[in-house]
């Protein structure tokens, strides 16, 4: 007899603050059901912005002010109040910190990752490295340096920082994405059927996450409970 196991893909970007919440915010919900162990999670690339330099010479709101017409105050309110958010689900968000980089490579490598089983790993740690330890994760260097504490080969990771390898992969995450309607990150597809967008609180993701293992055979009570369409998302235009 197939074991019940429950798939979920989740659609981010490493330069996304409401991804990281709402990675934080679903690992506790799972950690919560008593299915728990038998969810099965897969990163999927999704930049936010292809067409940010490799190295940005300024500060977050610097870049929110300039690329995305922003006025200043409005940034400053977003940044302290996503700061706040993220310090509720234990993470120390340092925006003066920051480097603002393009997150391609960093996807790139987050790809070879996932390929050896350490998708989780790679990405906690490309995310508490651009959010809490002002790392810039568009330094080939410093990203290097995140694939060697992960436990990547050293000689393999640094071949693919050095090409472009797995660039059709983090393509075609982006193109996936859009086929399902995808407009802001992060997004969850639990079952390849069903979307929820957004950082939704943990009880939202552990309320779906019940209802849809009622439904493919699992054998825990039925929980009840519709997902909330505010859940804050970063999307090309910024986040809310």
């Amino acid at each position: 007899m197939t074991e019940t196991r429950l798939s979920v893909d989740i659609y981010s970007d490493i330069a996304c603050p409401w991804c990281y919440i709402g990675k934080r915010r679903f690992e506790k919900a799972v950690s919560a059901l008593p299915f728990g162990d038998k969810v099965d999670v897969k990163w999927h690339a999704f930049q936010l912005d292809p067409a940010l330099p490799e190295h940005y010479e300024g500060s977050e709101i610097d870049y929110l002010v300039q690329a995305k017409g922003m006025p200043a105050d409005q940034v400053a309110g977003m940044l302290e109040h996503v700061t706040t958010q993220a310090a509720a689900e234990g993470l120390d968000y340092d925006f003066d910190s920051l480097h603002v980089a393009n997150s391609f490579t960093a996807l790139r490598l987050l790809a070879l990752a996932k390929e050896r089983e350490l998708g989780d790993q790679m990405k906690e740690a490309l995310l508490s490295a651009h959010f809490e330890q002002g790392i810039n994760t568009g330094s080939v260097e410093a990203l290097q340096q995140i694939a060697d504490t992960v436990g990547l080969d050293p000689a393999e990771s640094a071949q693919v920082l050095a090409g472009d390898k797995y660039t059709d992969e983090v393509r075609a995450d982006g193109v996936r994405a859009r086929e399902l309607g995808v407009t802001g990150v992060p997004f969850f597809v639990l079952e390849n059927k069903y979307g929820i967008s957004g950082a939704q609180p943990s009880e939202v993701f552990e309320q779906a996450l019940g209802q849809v293992w009622q439904e493919i055979g699992g054998d825990s009570l039925q929980m009840l409970g519709t997902p909330s369409t505010d859940g804050e998302t970063c999307g090309p235009e910024g986040c809310n």
